[in-house]
């Protein structure tokens, strides 16, 4: 009976695996079995990470524009409260480039949003 090579499919499925444990420590990056097993966890992470990414940044934002409240002597709370109030649509996003980019600009907008608080109650 003839010896059987393997075909060069599982050689290639091997070969995208271990391109992906590149840059990894140790046995991790060269031995198969090993490799396969680091290279589930780290897309597993990966996965989980592009999700927190989103929670990060919002709550960076959210940061960012409390502190340039509170030096204007207003909650962040109560800050977008009054953007409610004063139909101010803009993102936290936004409001937080604005706040570290554009200072003026946000003391306009928080101008506004205490013109609307007053006027609400």
């Amino acid at each position: 009976m003839p010896r059987v090579k393997r075909g060069f499919k599982a050689r290639r499925r091997r070969k995208k695996l271990l391109k992906l444990a590149r840059g990894m420590y140790g046995t991790r990056k060269n031995v198969y079995s090993v490799a396969k097993r680091a290279v589930f966890k780290a897309l597993k992470y990966a996965y989980a990470g592009r999700k927190q990414r989103k929670r990060d940044f919002r709550s960076l934002w959210i940061v960012r524009i409390n502190a340039a409240c509170r030096a204007q002597g207003i909650p962040y709370s109560r800050f977008i409260h009054g953007l409610k109030a004063a139909n101010i649509t803009l993102d936290r996003k936004s409001l937080a480039e604005m706040a570290v980019n554009d200072p003026s600009g946000f003391e306009a907008v928080l101008a506004k949003v205490k013109e609307a608080m007053v006027s609400v109650g």
